[in-house]
């Protein structure tokens, strides 16, 4: 439940909440931001970050605040068992957490976090439009939320989503061998961390795996939605977004040069965003205008 001790403040003047806890999957707690605009369009967005990642990761902050100029509300949260914590939320404290974590608990978490935004925000929950933006698997993770959830939400944006869950798991002695050891390492290349996962995490999968068939929920999304990724996307391939394409109403938006975080990095150091991250939140703002 988010505690945010503050629904009694008007709801459409700017409303600025950083770094709230509220509880996740598991009972962890984990942290969230909200921004309402003083020149609020009624449209809120939910933002989920990818893996290996977090709501402060490169751009984030500098995206919100583009859409937040724009006149729309963003949230944005870290998922419970990214490694974070509530104290350092950036970088990966917690390795002990991010092994736990399963696909199961990300897609969770959003549902959580929009149970409780709009516990909170009754008022504004029921006046206004939502919409889910993942990037990467948290683009993968909010199409399955939003199957889910269609009558409450308004529109699905992915960035550079993943396609498939099963296909991005170990295969063949690699799976085995991370059966047998139970527990598999992929190093962070920026912090040289060994992140462990837990055999469980596939485990989790094998045992939801109707749940978590993203190709049976992206038929099955009747909101508008808009598919954006990068030509140039080594991590995960242009396929994925033509998947989605052929298995939806979606749109596609395709950006020349592109890269799997459009051209940014972290720590995002820079005054303007590059031009392919400057055309991923064009074409999103363009989208949600028409909303």
């Amino acid at each position: 439940m988010l505690e945010l001790g503050c629904k009694d403040k008007k709801l459409f003047g700017m409303i600025r909440i950083k770094n709230e806890i509220f509880v996740g999957s598991d009972n962890r707690e984990s942290l969230i931001d909200i921004t309402i605009p003083e020149n609020f369009k009624k449209k809120i967005v939910f933002f989920v970050h990818g893996y290996k990642g977090y709501k402060d990761w490169g751009p984030w902050n500098a995206i919100e605040k583009k859409f937040v100029l724009s006149g729309y509300a963003f949230v944005k949260f870290n998922l419970s068992h990214n490694g974070g914590t509530t104290e350092n939320p950036i970088d990966f404290p917690d390795l002990e957490a991010f092994s736990r974590n399963t696909y199961s608990k990300e897609v969770s978490d959003i549902l959580t976090v929009l149970e409780n935004f709009k516990l909170n925000f009754q008022e504004l929950w029921n006046d206004s439009k939502k919409v889910l933006i993942g990037h990467s698997r948290g683009g993968g993770d909010v199409i399955l939320a939003a199957s889910r959830i269609q009558n409450e939400i308004d529109g699905l944006i992915t960035w550079a989503a993943i396609a498939d869950i099963e296909e991005r798991f170990p295969k063949g002695e690699n799976l085995e061998k991370w059966k047998k050891e139970g527990v598999m390492y992929v190093e962070n290349g920026r912090t040289k961390q060994q992140m462990p996962h837990l055999y469980a995490f596939y485990q989790d999968f094998i045992e939801n795996r109707k749940e978590l068939h993203i190709e049976s929920a992206a038929k099955s999304i009747q909101i508008p939605w808009l598919i954006i990724h990068g030509e140039k996307d080594q991590a995960v391939t242009m396929d994925n977004a033509d998947r989605l394409q052929n298995w939806s109403k979606a749109k596609l938006h395709m950006i020349p040069n592109g890269t799997h975080t459009f051209n940014t990095a972290h720590p995002f150091v820079t005054k303007e965003l590059p031009p392919e991250a400057q055309e991923l939140v064009k074409t999103s703002l363009s989208f949600l205008d028409q909303l």
